[in-house]
């Protein structure tokens, strides 16, 4: 008893320190917000809300995916647009009008935005999404440890617990079987009916049980030390340390989301300043837009060259005899029908075909370019001929000036070479020499004609343009009738070549049927060749267009045909060509292929002689 007495302080004082102590870290924590001190008893919260951060930084992540998926299909279908809304081939004339460069520009502009939201898309998947996923999957470690750490704890805590309350339950019973010993021994030693050794067995029982009951009682003092010392680190250091982790992880997340949230709007920010020059493009693509500048470009594209018309004169049918009244009155009438290209629209009127072989085409054949143009654009007005030619002097006097600088350059390097044989073979230059100076005498040859196109066209509207042009148009009270090339066709008349129109040919040798040479719009009553035609009382009609028709199919030939009268064109067995007219009940198809000058032929063939495919 006395020794359990003395071990009571012991134990005590042992208690008093460690409450100091946990009082003192209680102490220097509370200086700072802590999860280990302030959330001591809050493991399952924790747990629960660290899991819930981490799945917050989860679905930004996701948000994230989701956007980028939307910028890079809109980037796409803007990259798709421009494409479908590019200028096509056939529409590149169109490019010198403001409006259309505009609308080029419009289209580059939103081409250059599309590239700028892929380089949102890549940039915010290479940095944010990946940094974002990284991030979730350390944390998530990372807090399976912690964990994993607080769950040993607090078993360990738990299992010092049952420990102690074991000691309890075990010093409970000695003491209370001590104290019953102890009361028995009392009763047997005041009752004198008991031999001593009857009484000297209760006090040894009794010594037993008070030894039972210390040992219980030092047992549990021991682990009532154990527990609140274990306790006090529990609750002080260990379990604290492992809430502070979770605390600088969930910070970390918190922190994480905070930068890559500024840094997914600095991405955004790097693109604004291109994306507001994208802008600015597009605000200047239309302010460029000048009406009045189309307007003028419109004229030049347009504009034939041709006079306008003078006024119909009055005709006094009670002064002239019936034949002539009723040629003028077919004057009158027709005369308005009459259709310049480029100037005044109208019905045209097709000729008659009528026998293949009875001389309806022309002897002569212009050649054609690759675009169904004539060589010297004289199936264009005036204006666009001479527009067309100087093109295409620019075009070869350029071709030139490159040919002469590949000649001068070649000859240098031939007389380095014969100077100095170590460093070439001046016969290695010789055949290029040879062919840069062909191709440029072939350039200049095309030069000179071009140019005497170009003088041709000039003087011609120089005459068209004079007094004396104006008032030979009105002769014995009729205008006359001009080729498309804007020069008088009265003095095809005058020549006297007047021929009579009874198969239903054409009046001039080359004419649009046949696709081949400049077709003359006659009125009648102009020249002698009027007055003829007006003696005969016979029609005439009127092509008024030259125009390179589109082709209705293709055919092969599947027998050789040798042409043998004018308007038709020989053709070799298997040879492929171009249907532009159909067999019109006279046993003929019209056909046309390309030829070895970059031009076009066109005539008949017999239709029996070849097999056609037309075009849907």
């Amino acid at each position: 008893m006395w020794q359990t007495d003395q071990e009571e302080p012991a134990q005590q004082q042992k208690l008093a320190e460690s409450e100091n102590a946990a009082a003192a870290a209680a102490q220097n924590s509370n200086n700072k917000m802590s999860w280990g001190t302030d959330l001591w008893d809050q493991f399952d919260n924790l747990s629960l809300h660290t899991n819930r951060g981490i799945d917050v930084l989860d679905k930004y992540a996701n948000f994230l995916r989701d956007r980028v998926a939307i910028e890079t299909e809109y980037a796409g279908k803007l990259r798709r647009l421009v494409k479908n809304y590019q200028p096509k081939k056939k529409e590149e004339e169109d490019n010198e009008f403001t409006s259309r460069q505009a609308f080029r520009n419009l289209l580059k502009e939103v081409g250059d935005l599309a590239g700028q939201r892929e380089v949102v898309s890549e940039t915010l998947q290479l940095q944010i999404i990946q940094g974002v996923t990284l991030l979730s999957k350390t944390l998530r470690e990372d807090r399976k440890k912690c964990l994993n750490d607080g769950t040993v704890l607090q078993q360990t805590l738990s299992a010092q617990l049952s420990s102690l309350e074991r000691a309890k339950r075990n010093y409970d019973k000695a003491y209370r079987d001590s104290e019953k010993a102890v009361e028995n021994h009392k009763k047997a030693d005041m009752d004198f009916n008991l031999s001593r050794a009857e009484v000297e067995r209760y006090k040894n029982i009794m010594t037993s049980k008070i030894q039972q009951s210390d040992d219980a009682k030092n047992e549990y003092a021991n682990q009532l030390q154990k527990t609140n010392n274990l306790q006090q680190q529990h609750y002080g250091t260990l379990l604290p340390a492992v809430f502070n982790r979770l605390q600088e992880l969930d910070e970390k997340r918190t922190r994480g989301i905070r930068e890559f949230i500024i840094g997914a709007a600095d991405v955004e920010s790097s693109v604004a300043p291109i994306i507001a020059r994208c802008m600015e493009g597009i605000v200047k693509a239309g302010e460029s837009i000048n009406e009045q500048e189309d307007s003028l470009k419109v004229i030049e594209r347009y504009q034939s060259g041709f006079q306008p018309p003078a006024d119909i004169p009055f005709e006094d049918l009670s002064k002239m005899d019936s034949s002539i009244a009723t040629q003028s009155n077919y004057s009158s009438v027709t005369y308005n029908h009459l259709t310049i290209k480029g100037t005044i629209s109208g019905p045209k009127f097709k000729k008659p075909r009528g026998g293949i072989l009875n001389s309806i085409f022309g002897s002569n054949k212009n050649s054609l370019t690759a675009d169904g143009q004539k060589e010297d654009f004289s199936d264009l007005p005036p204006n666009q001929q001479r527009k067309k030619l100087q093109a295409k002097i620019a075009e070869l006097q350029h071709k030139v000036d490159q040919e002469t600088n590949t000649r001068d350059g070649l000859m240098k390097m031939k007389i380095v070479y014969e100077a100095n044989s170590s460093l070439g073979n001046p016969m290695t230059v010789e055949g290029q020499l040879n062919e840069s100076e062909h191709e440029l005498e072939k350039l200049k040859n095309d030069l000179k004609k071009y140019q005497g196109y170009l003088d041709k066209a000039n003087q011609l509207q120089v005459v068209n343009n004079s007094p004396q042009s104006n008032r030979n148009q009105l002769q014995n009270g009729h205008r006359t009738s001009r080729h498309s090339n804007g020069s008088a066709s009265a003095d095809d008349h005058n020549d006297g070549d007047d021929q009579p129109d009874d198969a239903g040919s054409l009046s001039s040798s080359a004419s649009p049927e046949s696709g081949l040479g400049t077709s003359h719009t006659s009125l009648p009553g102009s020249g002698q060749g009027s007055a003829n035609e007006n003696a005969m009382g016979e029609e005439t009609c009127y092509e008024t267009e030259v125009e390179l028709l589109q082709p209705l199919g293709t055919c092969r030939a599947l027998y050789p045909f040798e042409a043998t009268s004018e308007g038709s064109i020989p053709m070799n067995e298997g040879e492929e060509l171009q249907v532009i007219e159909n067999d019109q009940g006279d046993g003929w198809t019209r056909v046309r292929r390309a030829n070895n000058s970059n031009g076009w032929d066109e005539g008949f063939v017999p239709t029996s002689y070849i097999e056609c495919t037309l075009f849907a």
